[in-house]
């Protein structure tokens, strides 16, 4: 299975994040969402941990809180995340993250995530897949 893919959506960007476990496709979608800014997110070598959480009222929209808690604190920490441990417990999440900071990057840089969506916004699983979508703003 692959962990996550791209879609076109106007002239902002689908993310879809796979998993076998809703935090696994949560995780996806956030390396989803970060390969958007660094296309080869694969090759980044984490130097620094950080510790996130956040809650919603919904799985929903834990998706996109989550999405935009990340952007907030690449945003804060002038970091991009490229590893993800996330736990949920109903509508909170919490995360253990590892980045790097941008002035250390090496490898080509993409486009500005300005914010995830709730376009096209979607978690469940299909098959026994699950499957944690939306759109982000570039």
């Amino acid at each position: 299975m692959k962990r996550f893919e791209l879609f076109e959506h106007g002239a902002d960007i689908g993310i879809r994040g796979m998993g076998s476990t809703l935090a696994q496709a949560f995780e996806n979608a956030a390396l989803a969402m970060f390969s958007v800014v660094v296309p080869n997110i694969q090759d980044l070598v984490p130097s620094r941990f950080w510790q996130l959480s956040c809650e919603s009222y919904d799985q929903e929209a834990l998706l996109t809180a989550w999405l935009n808690t990340l952007l907030s604190y690449s945003d804060i920490y002038r970091a991009v995340f490229c590893s993800f441990e996330v736990k949920i417990d109903g509508c909170s999440l919490t995360a253990d993250v590892k980045g790097i900071p941008y002035e250390e990057l090496t490898v080509e840089k993409g486009v500005e995530v300005k914010g995830a969506t709730f376009t096209e916004l979607y978690v469940g699983k299909q098959d026994d897949v699950w499957i944690a979508q939306c759109v982000v703003d570039v």
